[in-house]
């Protein structure tokens, strides 16, 4: 028994439609791999991109924009004020007041280190300064007195907008009353 479909008949009489779907069956497989490889391709790029967020977050890579690793992201230091006694890490807490006041532009009118408080039984040394900053400077003056090390928590916050004059313009220097404490962790 012969038994000859009417499609081998077909693709007998006509070899050119057997060519035909041969090519157009492998133009399908072609199309199935390059959609296949180009969606990997795509969420390869989506993993790389967040795998390098990530680095960047975690300080393992640099910030781009040429930003230093550790230079603003993570500040270094001792999280708690140095010295050897509670008086010197007072005096550590007021420089490190100061400073910052300083590099802001402003001027510490008068400062306090508060060794007495209730604070001071947990470990805890405060300082209250009165200064004076333009207005700008005060939002970076808390920045970097709570972002850098060692570590201080700003615990008072008074501010007195400026005096305007009758022949001044408004825009002077604010009056900051602020109350400021750290961690000592005693003598080592």
């Amino acid at each position: 028994m012969n038994s000859v479909t009417p499609i081998d008949r077909t693709l007998a009489r006509y070899p050119g439609v057997a060519t035909l779907a041969y090519g157009l069956a492998i133009m399908l497989l072609l199309l199935i791999a390059w959609s296949t490889l180009s969606n990997l391709y795509q969420r390869y790029t989506l993993y790389a991109a967040a795998s390098e967020l990530l680095d960047q977050m975690e300080g393992r890579k640099p910030m781009p924009g040429g930003a230093k690793p550790g230079a603003e992201a993570a500040p270094t230091g001792s999280p708690f004020l140095e010295g050897p006694t509670v008086t010197v890490a007072g005096a550590a807490l007021q420089q490190r007041v100061t400073g910052a006041v300083t590099k802001v532009g402003g001027n510490v009118l008068s400062s306090q280190v508060d060794l007495e408080n209730s604070k001071a039984k947990q470990g805890y040394v405060s300082l209250v300064a009165s200064c004076e900053v333009d207005q700008p400077a005060l939002q970076q003056l808390l920045y970097d007195l709570e972002a850098g090390m060692p570590f201080l928590f700003v615990d008072q916050l008074v501010v007195q907008a400026p005096q305007a004059s009758t022949g001044e313009e408004s825009g002077g220097r604010m009056r900051v009353l602020l109350g400021v404490s750290g961690q000592w962790q005693g003598a080592h």
